[in-house]
Order: C-alpha cells, then sequence, then structure tokens
C-alpha cells in the first residue's frame, strides 16, 4: 500500500514518538517512597520551586574539603541529616533546580524518588582516606534558616568537569554566608594542609585528581653529609624565616624566599630537601620535577593558600631552555620564575629549586633579580664526608676503620650514591659466600666498581671520568675554573 503522509506529517509523527521515547527513558518507577520535592516541602515548610539555588564550583582536588566543611557545618544542627536522590542515570544531568520542580513542570519535575546517598572514597593523605558524599544532600538549618546543599562529585564522563555545592535556601544572604563560612572551613581543615604532594599520579600512590600524597621523609641532619656550615645555612634560611615569620612581618619584611642548591648529580641536594622536608612538618609541600613544573602557577596558589609551605621545583636547568613542556614564548624557566614573583611578599612561602648546572640558570636568574634570595653550593663530598658516607651506609661494626679510611681515600670525585652502592656491594659478596661482612668484602667491592669495565656503572652513580683516580683531572673542577659558579 503507497505511503500517503507527507513530509511535514511525517516529521510531526517522528517528533512525537521521540517525545514519547524521551517520557519513557526518563520514567522511573517509584518504590513507594516519598518524592524528593514532598521531603524539601517538609523541610523547608514551603514549596521548594520558588527558592533559588546558589551554586559554587570547587577544583577537583578540593571536592573533600568542602565535604568536611559541610559535614562540620551541618553538625551544629542536632537534626541534621543526609538524604540521597534516584532517578537513574538522568539524575546526573539535572541541576538541582530541575530536580524542585513540581510534578509535571518540566522534564524533571516531580519525578526524581529519594534513595541511599551515594558515598565515593576520596585520598586525605599517603594512607588514609575519607567516604565523601558524591551525589547527596545535606539538609539542616543554618543561623535558625533551613537549608538544603547538594554536593556532588565532578564526573567528566557525564559532563560535570568541577565538583559542585548547589545550595537551596529561602534567604540569599543566609547562602551567601553559609558558602563564605564553606570556604573559610574547608581552607582551615583542608587534607592538603601539613601534607607532601606532588603534582603527579602514577596510579600507585593515594591520590585525588591529579594530587599524590607522598608520605613525608625522615632524614636527620646526622645523615645528611655536607662540608660544614652548608646545612644550617639552608635550615636557617627556610625554617628561621618560617619560626620568627610574626616578628618579621611586624617589621615590614619580607616572608617569602626562594633558595636554589646547585652543584654536581649526586652531592647531596635531594638529601638536603628530603631533611627539610622532615624538619617542617607543619608546612605543605607541592613537589614539581621534569614536566610537572609546567603546573608552577597550581603550586604556587595552592601554596598561597595553604601557607606555610614549600614548593619544591628539581633540576630546574633542564627547562632553562625549553619550550616544549608548555605554549608560551619564553622558555619555562622564566615562567617559573614568574610564578615565584607573582606571590605577596607576606606569603610565608620558600621556593626551593635544585639544579645540575647553575650555568644554564645564569640568564634567567639575572632578568629576574630578587626570586632567589639564598644560592648554596652543594659540592661532592671531600674525604672526610666520603668517610662520614661509608660509616652511615656500613652495618654496624662490619669494617674496621683503617679501611674505611683507605677506601675514603681512594674514591676521590665519587657521590654519596657511589657510598651507598659500594657498601651494598660488599655485603652482598659477603653474603653470596655465607660469610659476615669483613674488610676484604670492602677492598674486594671497591677495586670491581673502580676497574675501567664500571665506568658506565659509575657515571650511573654519578661519578664523572674524571673522579677515576689517576687521570690526572680534578672532579671538582667547574667551568669557571674555581670550583664554584659565581651567580650575577
Amino acid at each position: 500500500m503507497p505511503d500517503m503522509t507527507t513530509g511535514d506529517e511525517r516529521t510531526a509523527l517522528l517528533d512525537q514518538l521521540k517525545q514519547l521515547w524521551e517520557l519513557v527513558g526518563g520514567h522511573e518507577v517509584r518504590a513507594g517512597g516519598p518524592a524528593l520535592v514532598e521531603e524539601l516541602t517538609g523541610h523547608f515548610g514551603s514549596a521548594p520551586h520558588e527558592m533559588a539555588v546558589l551554586t559554587e564550583e570547587v577544583a577537583n582536588h578540593r571536592f573533600v574539603d568542602f565535604d568536611i566543611a559541610l559535614e562540620v557545618v551541618a553538625a551544629r544542627d542536632a537534626g541534621h541529616r543526609a538524604i540521597g536522590i534516584g532517578g537513574g542515570e538522568s539524575r546526573y544531568h539535572h541541576n538541582f533546580s530541575d530536580m524542585i520542580q513540581p510534578p509535571g513542570v518540566g522534564f524533571g519535575g516531580g519525578r526524581f524518588p529519594l534513595a541511599q546517598v551515594d558515598y565515593a572514597n576520596v585520598a586525605t593523605g599517603p594512607d588514609t582516606e575519607r567516604a565523601a558524599i558524591a551525589f547527596g544532600i545535606r539538609l539542616f538549618r543554618y543561623a535558625g534558616v533551613p537549608v538544603a546543599v547538594l554536593l556532588r562529585k565532578a564526573n567528566p564522563y557525564r559532563g560535570r568537569g568541577s565538583a559542585t555545592l548547589e545550595v537551596l535556601c529561602p534567604d540569599q544572604p543566609t547562602a551567601a554566608r553559609l558558602l563564605d563560612e564553606l570556604r573559610e572551613i574547608s581552607l582551615q581543615r583542608s587534607v592538603l594542609r601539613g601534607q607532601v604532594v606532588g603534582l603527579a599520579n602514577s596510579g600507585y600512590e593515594q591520590a585525588e585528581e591529579g594530587l599524590t600524597f607522598i608520605a613525608r621523609p625522615n632524614l636527620t641532619a646526622a645523615q645528611v653529609i655536607l662540608p660544614e656550615g652548608v646545612l644550617e645555612r639552608v635550615v636557617d634560611h627556610v625554617v628561621g624565616i618560617a619560626a620568627h615569620a610574626e616578628m618579621l612581618a611586624a617589621h615590614g619584611q619580607h616572608l617569602k624566599r626562594g633558595v636554589l642548591l646547585f652543584g654536581p648529580p649526586g652531592s647531596g641536594k635531594t638529601h638536603t630537601v628530603r631533611h627539610l622536608l622532615s624538619i617542617t612538618p607543619g608546612h605543605t609541600v607541592v613537589l614539581l620535577a621534569g614536566d610537572t613544573l609546567r603546573f608552577v602557577g597550581l603550586a604556587a596558589k595552592l601554596a598561597r593558600a595553604m601557607q606555610p609551605a614549600i614548593v619544591v621545583l628539581e633540576d630546574c636547568d633542564l627547562i632553562a631552555e625549553d619550550r616544549d613542556m608548555h605554549h608560551g614564548a619564553k622558555p619555562l624557566l622564566f615562567e617559573v620564575l614568574d610564578a615565584m614573583d607573582g606571590l605577596d611578599a607576606d606569603a610565608d612561602v620558600t621556593f626551593l629549586l635544585t639544579t645540575n648546572r647553575v650555568e644554564a640558570m645564569e640568564r634567567a636568574l639575572a632578568q629576574r633579580p630578587g626570586r632567589v634570595d639564598l644560592a648554596v653550593e652543594v659540592p661532592l663530598p671531600d674525604e672526610a664526608g666520603r668517610l662520614a658516607l661509608l660509616r652511615l651506609y656500613a652495618p654496624v661494626g662490619a669494617f674496621g676503620e683503617e679501611v674505611l679510611a683507605e677506601t675514603a681515600a681512594r674514591t676521590a670525585g665519587t657521590t654519596a650514591s657511589f657510598s651507598k652502592e659500594l657498601i651494598r656491594r660488599a655485603v652482598l659478596a659477603a653474603a653470596k659466600e655465607g660469610l659476615e661482612p669483613s674488610d676484604a668484602h670492602l677492598r674486594g667491592a671497591n677495586d670491581v666498581i673502580l676497574a675501567d669495565g664500571e665506568r658506565l656503572s659509575r657515571a650511573l652513580l654519578g661519578v664523572q671520568d674524571s673522579g677515576v683516580p689517576g687521570n690526572g683531572a680534578d672532579p671538582r673542577a667547574t667551568p669557571d675554573g674555581s670550583g664554584s659558579f659565581h651567580l650575577i
């Protein structure tokens, strides 16, 4: 039978079928319990759709902070409670204002039932987590006024790139004051405060939205082998200013500081940083290295909010001339220095930079004066330092003082990593023989690691060829021939 319908009739029919399909797809069988609109009407004593919704977008890594803040404020009301929202997949695509419309009004009007609250386990530290509300409403009274706050976690797969708080309240000034207090408490009680975090996520550590929680190191001053006075200078500048921040601020002195640790690979710069983090448990620490250095702007903002804070930027020489990690016209190092300058002078924030090649940074430092106010050379250990390192890494009582001193004398130009590996090889050699480590094992391990066949191994431990005895070169020589670099 021929089709007698016109094009307009077919279009109208298809539109009707589409509308029917949307109604069927969005319909959810009620379980007999109250609807969301009915629950909110009872809470407010009036129709919720007549009230305005005040929405606050929250950065993903701050979501758990606002969950904590909201719990703190709601708990002041003994009658507070949390409710969930049903509605299947469609609930994720509706704003709070859509959900509270009366039955028959709009696509979402009256059809969302109550359900259990959705929770999500969120990292709050290196080995802790919290079951935070991922999708749910807290009902309570704030300053005597009933409020309902819908908290939802970011869900990029459903078109929501950031977390949100949606406040429903009959009085808008009260809603605004509530959000102000939530912001304040979220900063005071932030899970980031006092933590060590990295702006990278490998999938193996406790992480939340691009931030990785890292266990704070525990490294004493005795475990950091540096020339006399070097460690003390760094600690005094970083910790001393923080300890006297109030008096310095009262006398108009800036608190923000920049510290540059420079020296050859393996000289102890990272160990120095780890010690600083060990003795500053109240500081929030942000670690940046490699390609994460491009996040220095975010790190600076985070540090400003969570001060006292330390921002660690490792191996900055690698980005001194590099434009590949970002889309700016200048090398990334200039962007790093600009971010340092962007913080207010009263910010109790330390920028701690390390570099193996300070000469690669001199141009940037000269063109951005004042960003770094203390530059400290961390040289390779001298003979006394190498002896101290061998004592540090050696098992107690395993080797005699004579062989330790002999080994220190033979390993000029080597690094702390070299000393640590040398001791391990000696112990391993003893284990293979089924014996306790002895002087002979240390001498044997030293002979092997200094042999020509171990040249690459030495290089990977931070030792240059000039560090091998007998070549006539000074392993601590630097480009200006003085043994140290001159900062402009």
